[in-house]
């Protein structure tokens, strides 16, 4: 395993870092965890040098840390660092701050949890965190001990996480969402510099970009078949990511033995520096066919919004696009169907309001017809007339 500086503190963190959001389950429910399986997966990591496991208070309907709290017995605990996040979306009240930390004390079967951190931080929550006090109470916390470090999560514009580092001195890492994807989305690269420089630690989620990396479509198969250094889908995505000096532990959420020794033995490999000029040029070139494969040019400008009739016109394009580029269609039916009936595509009535004011000139009413065909009706997206253009 390779080891990699964790911000300011005097400890090395293993390459790759074990999320325990996508733990194996059995019968179709997130709760039933297998628990047999998923002990052999994480300590097999561990054994392996794996020594940052991440998990959090929902994750697996409130079971990933009880789970962790039995499978890192015999002696497992004393071998990694463990990490896991308030619900700051479930906080109402100042009190809860104990309430939760001490509930997942107990979950967890330790004394101490070692990176604590705020969970999903956006804008409200934010605001959740500065108007109940909840820095002061983390803070007696880490003087008495229940936690280590103290940290925070992220899922918002670049400009809160700059705030979010700036309003407090005593943040030892974050985590955010990041890949070869997604460098101007949210903290972007500009987050993962920033936050470096000021020391932090910089723990990277969703490095797959929810497993949407890890199956590629021909086009892209036939870029990464071009290179010389033969690598699969997954690997080139996480050698992207260890290949920046700024980056502290990249999560990987494994479902499978199979993908722990994959990712284990990628971690082995790993190194600053180690991906050349070429190709680097080529992850860049897969990143613009990745583009090129999205087939509405939604901008997400929101100009053509609101709706009259209540359609969530980015989201549902949004949805759509990333069911094609990434060819994911369960997917993105299963977050279509989740979505509100009259935020859908099938509400529009091709009033063709918004048509009038898309900078980009997408013909919105048409491309709903197609969306409400593949994600509601379940038709095969090579099978639906396009709009022209």
């Amino acid at each position: 395993m390779q080891y990699r500086r964790f911000g300011r503190l005097d400890w090395q963190g293993s390459a790759l870092g074990f999320g325990c959001m996508r733990l194996p389950t059995v019968g179709g429910d997130r709760s039933q965890i297998d628990e047999a399986l998923a002990t052999r997966m994480v300590r097999y990591a561990i054994d392996n040098g794996v020594n940052y496991l991440d998990t959090a208070y929902p994750y697996h309907g409130g079971e990933s840390e009880r789970f962790l709290g039995r499978a890192l017995q015999d002696g497992y605990r004393e071998k990694m660092r463990l990490a896991t996040k308030l619900p700051v979306r479930m906080v109402e009240r100042t009190e809860d701050f104990d309430r939760f930390l001490n509930e997942q004390l107990s979950k967890l079967q330790t004394e101490q949890i070692d990176y604590y951190l705020f969970h999903g931080l956006r804008a409200p929550r934010w605001q959740t965190v500065q108007e109940l006090g909840l820095l002061r109470e983390a803070e007696r916390a880490l003087a008495d001990g229940r936690i280590r470090y103290l940290g925070f999560s992220f899922h918002d514009s670049f400009e809160l996480f700059k705030e979010i580092l700036d309003s407090y001195d005593g943040w030892t890492f974050c985590q955010f969402q990041y890949n070869y994807m997604n460098e101007e989305y949210q903290a972007g690269t500009a987050g993962l510099e920033y936050a470096a420089s000021k020391g932090l630690a910089t723990v990277i989620m969703e490095p797959l970009l929810g497993g949407k990396l890890a199956n590629p479509p021909a086009p892209v198969q036939a870029l990464w078949d071009s290179a010389l250094q033969q690598r699969s889908g997954v690997e080139w995505a996480l050698q992207w990511l260890w290949n920046k000096p700024e980056v502290s532990v990249v999560l990987s959420g494994m479902s499978a033995m199979a993908h722990v020794e994959e990712n284990v033995a990628s971690a082995e490999r790993s190194g600053v520096g180690l991906l050349g000029k070429e190709e680097l040029a080529l992850v860049e070139q897969v990143r613009q066919q990745y583009e090129a494969l999205c087939p509405i040019p939604c901008t997400g400008c929101g100009y053509c919004m609101p709706c009259p009739n209540g359609v969530d016109i980015p989201r549902v394009f949004a949805t759509f696009n990333n069911g094609v580029m990434y060819n994911a269609f369960d997917e993105a039916r299963h977050r279509y169907v989740r979505m509100s009936e009259e935020s859908r595509a099938s509400a529009c009535i091709a009033c063709q309001q918004c048509e009038d004011l898309c900078p980009q000139d997408i013909p919105i009413s048409e491309w709903m017809t197609v969306v409400e065909q593949v994600l509601g009706e379940g038709r095969a997206y090579e099978a639906c007339e396009l709009p022209a253009g």
